[in-house]
């Protein structure tokens, strides 16, 4: 039986960040991928909310969450986790990270190993030196409002063969008009972080499950942002993890499968 979700702000001396809440039982905390919101768990939250405490967080620059002051790092993203935990008064934590929120969810548990008790990490794509420059030129540049409009098509047009013409790109849309006109904050962080990500997530010894879509890098391959070559990274550095791929899953499976992400993560966490 699905759960209420209830939103509320956390104030940090950078700024607000929204967050959702629902549920009662062991936690779990949620990181969405850039340019998206904790929107990106919408279906999931009310029905993981059967079974625990489920909250996501807006990281800050993206969503109804304030704009950082600075160029934030990864490490300043984990810290507003942790931040937000102390706040709620949880002491331990399991995480689920999806693509940027991977990388954030890896980074605590590497950081802050005695808060985590299990992590998911959801389609976190392994990028090169080369990528890393597209990303972070990318992201620090971000999206620009056109005169004519044209800008609201070409975000509406971007990932039309991925999630189709209705309600989910218009959500997907909604998120990235809100980081219009500035720096992508979460993007440039992941851009600086991503090299040595693998130093960091060997760090990471809680249990660990790793999750993909088959279609995940289509997208990215697309774009000239990923290869398939950079991909073995993440059960190279965490030996201990489990991993599992969804077939016909793509970046924005969150949104499209949520029924079989929901059964994957409940007996993750059960077991």
């Amino acid at each position: 039986m699905s759960q209420s979700i209830k939103r509320a702000f956390l104030d940090t001396q950078d700024g607000q960040i929204l967050y959702r809440i629902g549920g009662e039982g062991e936690a779990i905390l949620l990181l969405h991928m850039t340019p998206r919101s904790s929107d990106e768990f919408k279906e999931l939250m009310p029905n993981l909310a059967a079974t625990n405490l489920v909250i996501a967080m807006d990281l800050m620059g993206l969503g109804d969450s304030d704009k950082p002051p600075r160029v934030y790092s990864v490490a300043d993203y984990a810290k507003n986790a942790i931040a937000l935990l102390d706040e709620l008064g949880i002491k331990k934590v399991s995480i689920f990270g999806s693509v940027t929120g991977g990388y954030i969810a890896g980074e605590v548990a590497a950081a802050y190993p005695e808060r985590v008790e299990k992590l998911i990490l959801c389609n976190v794509v392994g990028f090169d030196a080369e990528e890393q420059d597209k990303i972070l030129q990318l992201y620090s540049q971000g999206y620009k409002v056109q005169e004519d409009g044209s800008h609201l098509m070409g975000r509406w047009l971007s990932r039309v063969n991925y999630v189709g013409t209705g309600e989910l790109n218009h959500r997907c849309v909604l998120d990235e008009l809100k980081s219009f006109g500035s720096t992508i904050y979460p993007g440039v962080a992941v851009a600086n972080y991503c090299l040595s990500a693998p130093e960091r997530f060997r760090l990471i010894n809680c249990p660990t499950l790793i999750m993909s879509g088959d279609k995940a890098l289509e997208a990215l391959e697309k774009a000239g942002l990923a290869k398939a070559e950079n991909q073995s990274w993440l059960k190279e550095v965490i030996s201990h993890s489990q991993s599992v791929e969804l077939e016909g899953g793509n970046l924005w499976m969150v949104n499209q499968m949520p029924t079989e992400i929901l059964k994957l993560v409940v007996d993750f966490l059960q077991n």
